[in-house]
Order: C-alpha cells, then sequence, then structure tokens
C-alpha cells in the first residue's frame, strides 16, 4: 500500500511511505526498531481517532480503565515534572510507568517501569504484534501513535498502578490525549513549535489546555498571563478546578539544578499528592526529590562538562540561571547545535551572559542548520563573532574545546554527547 503523508524533515514536501503488508514472522529487535524509525516518515498527523483505533484494538483502552494517570503538557519542563512525579510514587511501594520523549541515547528509554527501561524482547514482541495489527490500514498510524501504544501496552501487562504520560507536542490533538487523565498538569507555555501550534502565547496555550477534561482536575504552574486566561477560561468552560502548585520551601534539596526545577518539583508534587496522598509523607517527598535524576537536563559530566538540552528561549534563560547558580565565577564554553525553525536569536540572547567562547557543531538531522546559519544568528544576537569557532563534528570539538564545556540546542546533540562519552550506540531519531 502506498500512503502519502506530509514528511517530517518538510511540512511542504510529500512523503511516499511503503507499508509493508506481508505477514510479519519473527522479527528481531534491530530489524523491528528499523521498521519503527522507518514510520516517522509518516509525519506528524494531527487527530486522535488514529490513535484511539489503535489503542481499543491492542486492547489498552479497556485494561487502562482502573488505572491511574498522571498527564503533563508544556513548552519546558514536562520530563523534569514526569521524573519527579514517578520517583515520588516510586519509592512509596507504587509499581509506575513512565512514558517520555524524546530519548537521548537508545530508544527503550522512553518506556520505563519503575525506573527500569523495557526489555529489548518485549519491545519487539508489542510492536511486531502492532505491525500485524496495522497492516492493512488505510491510514498508517504515526512513530508516536505507535510507541504510546507499544508503551500502554506494556504498562498494562506489568500491571502498573500509576502511569504517567508526557505529551510529545502541543496537547489537544497529541496522542497522549487519546487517554483519559487522572489528573491534568500544565508546565510553563512559552514559544516553540510555532509551525504546528501557532504564533502567539494565547495559540500556543489553547493547544496545551486541549489535555483539560470534565472532572479530571487540573495543575498549572505561574503561567504567563495570557496563557492564564486560555487555560483559566478553558477549566472553567468545563467545571474543572484549577490548582497552582504551592512553593516548595527553598531548604528542600532537589536531584535536578537550577531555580527552575523547583516550580517543576512543586507540580509533581501536587500531582503525586492528588493520586496517591494517602501514602504519602513529608519527609518521602524530600528524599524523593533530592534523589530523582533526568538526563541531559543541567547534567554534569565529570568535572568540565555541562550537558544540557536548552532549544529555546525560556530553557536557555532557566539552563543561564543555573550555570549562574552552580558556576557563579566561571564562564562557558558553548559546544552549540540545533535544528531548523528554532528562534536562535532568543536562544543565544539568553545565554550571551554566560559563554566565553562558542564552538557550532552539526546535529544528526537532515534540518540541521549550518554553522555559517549560526554564526549570523549568534552575531545578530550581539554574540561578539571573534568568539565564534566551528567544528565538523561533536566528538571534534569535545576534543578540542578546553574549560568548562556546555554543550547545548539539542537534546539530540545531548544524546549524541552522551552516547560518545558512555560508548554507547547513539540511534538517531527525527522525533
Amino acid at each position: 500500500m502506498l500512503i502519502f503523508r506530509p514528511c517530517l524533515l518538510d511540512f511542504y514536501c510529500w512523503q511516499v511511505f511503503f507499508v509493508h503488508q506481508s505477514r510479519v514472522q519473527d522479527v528481531d529487535y534491530d530489524a523491528t526498531i528499523k521498521w519503527l524509525y522507518g514510520t516517522q516518515l509518516v509525519g506528524i498527523k494531527l487527530g486522535l481517532d488514529n490513535v484511539a483505533r489503535l489503542l481499543k484494538d491492542l486492547s489498552v483502552t479497556s485494561d487502562l480503565v482502573e488505572r491511574k494517570i498522571i498527564h503533563v503538557a508544556g513548552t519546558n519542563g514536562k520530563g523534569s515534572v514526569c521524573a519527579f512525579s514517578e520517583r515520588i510514587l516510586r519509592d512509596v511501594g507504587l509499581k509506575t510507568g513512565l512514558f517520555t520523549s524524546p530519548h537521548l541515547i537508545s530508544y527503550l528509554e522512553r518506556i520505563q517501569v519503575s525506573g527500569e527501561l523495557i526489555p529489548e524482547d518485549r519491545a519487539t514482541e508489542i510492536l511486531n504484534d502492532i505491525r500485524e495489527l496495522i497492516d492493512n490500514w488505510e491510514t498508517h498510524p504515526t512513530f508516536f501513535e505507535i510507541s504510546l501504544a507499544l508503551a500502554l501496552r506494556f504498562f498494562c501487562d506489568e500491571d502498573c498502578e500509576i502511569i504517567l504520560l508526557e505529551t510529545g507536542m502541543g496537547g489537544r490533538f497529541d496522542a497522549t490525549n487519546a487517554v483519559n487523565a487522572t489528573v491534568s498538569v500544565i508546565t510553563s507555555i512559552g514559544l516553540d513549535h510555532q509551525e504546528w501550534l501557532g504564533e502567539t502565547i494565547r495559540e500556543i496555550a489553547f493547544e496545551k489546555a486541549g489535555i483539560i477534561k470534565p472532572e479530571t482536575p487540573l495543575i498549572v504552574a505561574d503561567l504567563h498571563p495570557e496563557a492564564r486566561d486560555v487555560v483559566g477560561r478553558r477549566a472553567l468552560t468545563l467545571g474543572v478546578p484549577y490548582i497552582e502548585a504551592h512553593p516548595l520551601p527553598e531548604e528542600w534539596p532537589l536531584g535536578l539544578k537550577g531555580p527552575h526545577q523547583r516550580e517543576n518539583a512543586a507540580l509533581a508534587v501536587e500531582a503525586a499528592c492528588r493520586v496517591e496522598g494517602d501514602r504519602l509523607t513529608q519527609e518521602g517527598i524530600q528524599q524523593s526529590l533530592s534523589d530523582t535524576s533526568w538526563p541531559g537536563r543541567f547534567e554534569i559530566v565529570g568535572e568540565f562538562l555541562v550537558l544540557d538540552g536548552a532549544h529555546n528561549e525560556a530553557s536557555a534563560q532557566a539552563l543561564c540561571a543555573a550555570w549562574k547558580e552552580t558556576f557563579p565565577k566561571e564562564s562557558a564554553q558553548l559546544i552549540f547545535g540545533a535544528a531548523e525553525s528554532k528562534d536562535l536569536g532568543g536562544i543565544f540572547r539568553a545565554m550571551l551572559p554566560i559563554i566565553s567562547s562558542v564552538t557550532f557543531v552539526p546535529i544528526r538531522s537532515e534540518r540541521r542548520l549550518s554553522a555559517a546559519e549560526m554564526t549570523k544568528a549568534f552575531v545578530s544576537a550581539g554574540g561578539d563573532p571573534q568568539k565564534v569557532n566551528s567544528a565538523s563534528s561533536l566528538e571534534e570539538a569535545l576534543a578540542r574545546v578546553e574549560g568548562r564545556q556546555l554543550v547545548a540546542g539539542s537534546l539530540f546533540l545531548v544524546g549524541e554527547a552522551k552516547s560518545i562519552l558512555e560508548g554507547g550506540e547513539f540511534e538517531v531519531s527525527l522525533q
């Protein structure tokens, strides 16, 4: 069957995607994951009908009825909120399922049960079941829809008591919104993915507010006034409690660095208390927050390297604040790579106060920006052209740049850095 879908590599091009129709035999993990990555050419498709059908046919919809679900949307901080909440709930003996994206090194990172990655054999088994199921579908599910279905089927099979779902993008038409949540969480709302979600804060907030459902409490951060207006009106229309997370005591230590993580942790605590408050104690929550880790978010590796996936202005501002708090007397030797459509001007303006030099590198993506394009944006943002260097690869930059290094601009770049440092095989992904 030939299916035409918008290609993720270029929204305006059309990509021919060939769906193999022969019956799937026993296939190993490598072949299965190759097939899954191939579905990224289906692109991004709006609407929930296809994923709802997929979850129903996999018997996921019925199996989710008795499970508690925390659904998290927002521009920045989604993964950190999920990580904090998951650790709190896991530490009181609950079996947790965590679905996040993107991965840093391996696809399996996206799907975890009580802190353990989904095993290759189970991923292979369920993915091949899905592949057979959708073999003759006229509208092929997307990569993200298949990934969500895999995660939820695995969580149900493992009898997870609590499931935490991070939206992929937006909220209203995100595949995760096909699931009925126990609690909805909206983190910060800022400008990102404007080509899909809208050009203004209000438009983006409208998409994020799409996760709000009747009879499901909503927990929110201290939102931008325009975002608060949109989200608040949606909650009021549906008669949903609008709960602003209470700030945490300053003396509580967190496992994730940066002032912004206090707000993320507050959201996580509120969400965890809403689903399992009777099991939680203040002492236990404090310990869990302190023990939480989330790779690639101001992650300090060794003595001189920091990895952070900041890729928009707000996350760059948070990174800058975390740097000043952690290294108040040091500047950063920035190693930076990014994809097209990012607000480089906003990112660089936020980071200029902590940068003493910048080395531009290509990310492993067809949508990567060239060193010349990034240099132009850096200088336009007020950066000193004398501070600019470039390298043909991230590995070259890591070996060449001296001093306190900061790798930022893309989670894919952070993942590549971790694979170089840890010796693992980096799985390139478009989503």
